[in-house]
């Protein structure tokens, strides 16, 4: 993007709308500018300031619950312990895998000439990384004394119900994790399996949840009732209104579906929405005009400088030592 244009239309931005409250949450951390899921991504983005870190959890075969998008190891991030890139589109399955195993594997960077390396050409590499757990996020934001929320997404796919631990052992677990760490207050689930956020209704009504949903030319998660615990959107007249019977606190869509008219539906029912993954400035701010209550991004550093031209109050950062 032309930066004189980004000048222009940041000046431009400082002359429209009020301050409000708001959701600035880093996506896997700040896959952006760091590798994603891991702990300098996390601690990157609390020293850059958001208000909530977004990220997914698996379970392995010794239920220990580690921070993955994916549930199996991606070739695409992962090397083995010669320091080789994983073979094929898939590597082994996370569940299938102790602790101790999944922590022989390296992640701190992007396969190189990858399109994945494109996408995230501006993010910096941190070799020696390796798969964190829940438990020892909580343990390091607590060391630097921050007050950030954390967004956990169960990944789940009920389409592939081999390749993960099921709804009820992975809600537990998460729930047992987050109460442990008394960071019941602090944490929201999130999935697109809503098996998993009616479960954490039950067993955690002090945690809220968000609904993930998504909609584009090649994916639809609500229609079937698969992936929505049987809940069809044909049975509701919109998203919101069918994601409030299920009991939820936020609807988080995909940027692409979500319009002015849902937003204004949603508030009507109670709900919240966080859009996600919006990585574009001015749809950024074309979201924040029409009252979206957060975002969710890859590049936490470009949502705080559209907040910064519309006046918004900013996260604090987290002091470096």
């Amino acid at each position: 993007m032309n930066k004189r244009y980004i000048a222009h239309w940041l000046l431009a931005l400082a002359l429209t709308a009020p301050a409000f409250a708001f959701d600035l949450q880093g996506h896997r951390g700040t896959r952006g500018l760091a590798p994603e899921n891991t702990l300098p991504a996390f601690e990157k983005a609390m020293r850059m300031g958001v208000d909530t870190l977004e990220l997914d959890v698996g379970l392995s075969a010794d239920n220990v619950l580690v921070i993955s998008h994916d549930p199996y190891l991606n070739p695409l991030l992962v090397r083995d312990a010669k320091g080789e890139w994983l073979a094929g589109t898939k590597g082994p399955l996370i569940r299938l895998l102790t602790y101790a195993q999944i922590q022989a594997y390296e992640l701190g960077r992007i396969k190189p000439g990858t399109p994945y390396a494109t996408q995230f050409a501006t993010q910096e590499a941190v070799d020696g990384t390796r798969m964190p757990t829940l438990a020892s996020l909580f343990d390091r934001v607590k060391a630097l004394g921050s007050k950030v929320r954390f967004n956990i997404e169960t990944k789940i796919d009920p389409t592939q119900p081999n390749d993960t631990a099921s709804p009820e052992v992975m809600t537990h677990a998460l729930v047992k994790v987050v109460r442990d760490a008394g960071m019941a207050s602090r944490v929201t689930i999130q999935s697109f399996d809503w098996r998993t956020l009616q479960l954490g209704q039950t067993i955690a009504p002090e945690i809220p949840t968000a609904y993930l949903s998504f909609q584009n030319a090649g994916n639809d998660t609500i229609t079937s009732g698969v992936w929505t615990a049987g809940y069809k959107i044909a049975d509701y007249p919109d998203i919101p209104t069918m994601v409030k019977a299920a009991g939820g606190a936020i609807w988080s869509p995909n940027g692409g579906a979500v319009t002015e008219d849902l937003v204004k539906k949603a508030h009507a029912v109670g709900l919240q929405v966080l859009p996600w993954t919006i990585n574009n400035p001015p749809e950024m701010d074309k979201l924040i005009g029409w009252g979206v209550d957060g975002i969710i991004s890859d590049y936490p550093d470009r949502l705080r400088k559209v907040m910064a031209a519309r006046g918004m109050p900013l996260p604090t950062p987290v002091a470096a030592p």
